[in-house]
């Protein structure tokens, strides 16, 4: 039996649902009633990579990062693929760039959406500290 098991329906048009466990996922290929796939692949990752720097954060002694924010912009190609992602990650804390990159790094290393993308389109991080 497979980890992850997923079934997505669509009765009519670009609108599908995918029922991921207890949970129904609403994607919409022309954003009317959800998130188109690409859209919804980057909040995925971005959804991913926020856990992932938390736990990295922590493997590093830094426990108390409050408030954690990712605004995520996508650039498509001429075909509509996904080009190129970025992150902007406000972290309530402030601490130093070197600390940041470090943590950077290791949540690059645990978020499993980084792992399964081309290491072309994952996201190039920029953290600004003391956001909040």
């Amino acid at each position: 039996m497979s980890d992850i098991q997923t079934t997505t329906v669509c009765e009519d048009g670009y609108a599908c649902t995918s029922q991921v466990g207890d949970f129904d996922l609403q994607i919409d290929a022309t954003d009317e009633t959800g998130p188109n796939p690409n859209a919804a692949l980057v909040a995925t990752y971005a959804s991913c990579f926020i856990p992932a720097f938390r736990v990295g954060a922590s493997q590093r002694g830094e426990d108390d990062l409050g408030k954690l924010q990712i605004d995520a912009s996508a650039d498509l190609d001429d075909d509509d693929d996904l080009a190129a992602i970025s992150f902007d990650l406000h972290v309530e804390a402030d601490l130093d760039d070197e600390t940041f990159d470090e943590i950077v790094e290791r949540a690059e290393g645990i978020c499993h959406v980084h792992a399964a993308l081309k290491a072309d389109l994952q996201a190039d991080v920029s953290v600004h500290g003391g956001a909040f």
